[in-house]
């Protein structure tokens, strides 16, 4: 089992920034990737970026070139770095583990955070 815990979401004006984290834990030795995804109200759920134990990374395109996603091993954290964010990134915010399969699929992470809910306001 992998347990994935995030925080740092919150109500941000737009323009601004937030930089979430999840702790990785458990069995992790099998994990390929750690990836962000997000649901906005009435949306389905989203792939926002990616991270390989390699340290290879992946963005979405509501992404790219605004967030940036990073690992800090000795804290066993991932890192997405969140800038010029508007209200169109309202959502709730998951972290998950995949060890398989490709890197923006859902259903190829198997395990999943509860996520943090990160609002942005106009």
């Amino acid at each position: 089992q992998v347990q994935l815990v995030e925080s740092g979401g919150g109500l941000v004006q737009a323009g601004g920034s937030l930089r979430l984290s999840c702790v990785v834990s458990g069995r992790t030795f099998g994990t390929v990737y750690t990836g962000w995804f997000r649901q906005g109200p009435g949306k389905e759920r989203e792939f926002v970026a990616a991270i390989s134990r390699e340290d290879g990374t992946w963005y979405g395109d509501p992404a790219k070139g605004r967030f940036t996603i990073a690992r800090d091993n000795a804290k066993s954290t991932v890192y997405l770095q969140m800038n010029k964010l508007n209200p169109e990134d309202t959502a709730l915010y998951y972290c998950a583990a995949s060890e398989d399969g490709s890197v923006s699929t859902r259903s190829s992470y198997k395990y999943w955070g509860q996520g943090t809910q990160v609002t942005v306001s106009s």
